[in-house]
């Protein structure tokens, strides 16, 4: 009995030093506890069925949770690698930045014919900062009014509203509520203050065209750390007989929405009351009430921020979504954004009423808008403009403008030239970066390299090129990939990988 002991003893000593081995050899290299695990759990992960190994790729080059998805194409040209098998559906490259990239001031130049068509207003608050005793008599003489709750705005007609946080989005409502029943004075819902205040007036502002009566300009009574007390919303003077005033603008609109409405798809629709407007519409700077859609619809006398808030109505309430964007173009300037199936585009009715009207700047890309407008403040989180299916021509040549590799950011230096090439960059930028979240971009030079490109991704064999190894090498376990196309000048292609490595 006391052998036996002894030798269980002596073998719990050798299996406790080779556990004590194993432990500091995977401390030394730790490549090796991958390893040991692949040997322990082999038939495990053979054996698990296909749909559980769907979504997503490991580090082994099979497909497991939160992988790489099928090359598919996201509007036009907006390519996203998933788990299903993959397919290429871009057939063309397509002009296809994520976020609006604002051109730089000294690169505009606006045309003689249009310059000085400008005249909106930005959002003005009139801030002014009270005592501790003033705030507490606001406190018990001032309610909330309109709280807003249980109102709901859809991010897809918008798109200001969900550019603010919840807090922001709460004060939204509430002021909405109260414009709606003209209560011009009321206490924040939430806690806010003045600086925050404006984007959130400019969001409401920019956001609802039938609130016509609602002036540019407000006022907030703020304490010295800046928190607001009290707002107070300006009305114009259709406020005084709101109830006729309404009924007129609705009349108004309703002669060109029931035209519109007779054409079946929503491109027609738009092209139509474009010119409508144009027809109705003239520019007139010291038009009263200029920065509303009543001073279009129904006085016919207004300033860009007019033709582009009535545009923007009309739009809506045709169903098509259309936005309000604000920047500069010469002067502080207002045009729209109007979505078209997938895709977005630039319309400026203001430019185009100019002789007999134009289609200069109706329907554009971001690039075509690139030397006379930039958007500023919240306008540029509003969506890109890449839209090509119904964009217009240039406006002097009807040829689409393409952006150079110098001006995307690359020299010609960093140009790849060969498929080898392009995955070692890849490689080295995944192991430079590690794992995470990020994007980074190549630029590919001729027709035959881009569709060599294209074809690696649709057989797949890009992933033992560079991915699968870069994964192993950084220690990610899974990983997502989106693919953005934008065809460059002199037959390149620059390619932006949104990855996703965990």
């Amino acid at each position: 009995m006391k052998k036996l002991i002894k030798l269980f003893l002596h073998l719990l000593i050798f299996l406790s030093a080779l556990l004590m081995g194993v432990v500091l050899l995977c401390a030394w290299k730790p490549e090796m506890t991958e390893r040991i695990a692949q040997i322990l759990f082999m038939e495990e992960t053979e054996e698990e069925p296909p749909e559980a190994m769907a979504e997503g790729l490991s580090a082994d080059g099979e497909e497991g949770a939160g992988g790489v998805s099928a090359l598919q194409t996201v509007g036009d040209g907006t390519s996203s690698v998933g788990a299903e098998e993959l397919r290429t559906e871009v057939a063309e490259p397509k002009n296809t930045p994520k976020t609006y990239i604002p051109p730089e001031k000294s690169e505009i130049s606006i045309p003689e014919e249009v310059a000085g068509k400008n005249g909106y207003q930005e959002i003005e608050g009139n801030d002014s900062e009270i005592e501790d005793e003033e705030a507490e008599a606001l406190i018990e003489s001032l309610d909330v009014g309109e709280t807003g709750d249980g109102l709901n705005f859809d991010p897809l007609f918008y798109p200001y509203y969900n550019m603010l946080d919840e807090n922001g989005q709460h004060i939204y409502r509430q002021i909405y509520a109260n414009a709606e029943v003209l209560n011009p004075a009321f206490a924040p819902v939430e806690p806010i203050t003045a600086k925050k205040l404006r984007d959130v007036i400019s969001a409401v502002y920019n956001d609802h065209p039938e609130l016509f009566w609602l002036e540019t300009s407000y006022a907030c009574k703020h304490l010295g750390n800046g928190q607001c007390m009290e707002i107070d919303l300006q009305f114009n003077r259709t406020a005084r007989h709101l109830e006729q005033e309404n009924a007129v603008f609705e009349a108004a609109a309703a002669e060109i929405l029931s035209q519109a409405e007779a054409f079946d798809s929503a491109y027609d629709q738009e092209r139509y009351v474009h010119d409508a407007l144009l027809h109705k519409v003239d520019y007139v700077r010291s038009a009263e009430m200029n920065q509303s859609a009543y001073s279009a619809l129904v006085n016919g006398r207004t300033v860009c921020a007019g033709y582009a808030r009535a545009f923007q109505y009309l739009m809506q309430q045709l169903g098509i979504p259309c936005y309000y964007c604000t920047g500069y173009a010469g002067e502080e300037h207002a045009w729209n954004i109007i979505k078209l199936e997938e895709d977005y585009y630039n319309v400026d009715t203001t430019w185009d009423d100019t002789g007999e009207g134009t289609y200069d700047y109706f329907n554009k890309t971001d690039a075509d808008y690139a030397d006379t407008h930039i958007r500023q403040e919240l306008a540029v989180n509003l969506p890109p403009c890449n839209g090509e299916k119904y964009r217009t021509g240039d406006r002097t040549t009807g040829e689409t403008k393409l952006r150079s590799s110098d001006e995307a950011g690359f020299t010609d230096d960093e140009i790849m030239r060969s498929l080898p090439a392009y995955y070692q960059a890849c490689f080295s930028e995944i192991l430079e970066r590690g794992a995470g979240n990020y994007e980074f971009s190549k630029v590919l030079e001729g027709e035959a390299l881009y569709q060599e490109w294209e074809q690696a991704y649709d057989t797949e064999s890009y992933r033992d090129a560079y991915l699968i190894e870069a994964m192993r090498t950084v220690g990610a376990k899974s990983c997502h990939l989106g693919l953005y196309i934008e065809k460059l000048q002199d037959d390149r292609y620059l390619i932006t990988h949104d990855l996703e490595l965990k």
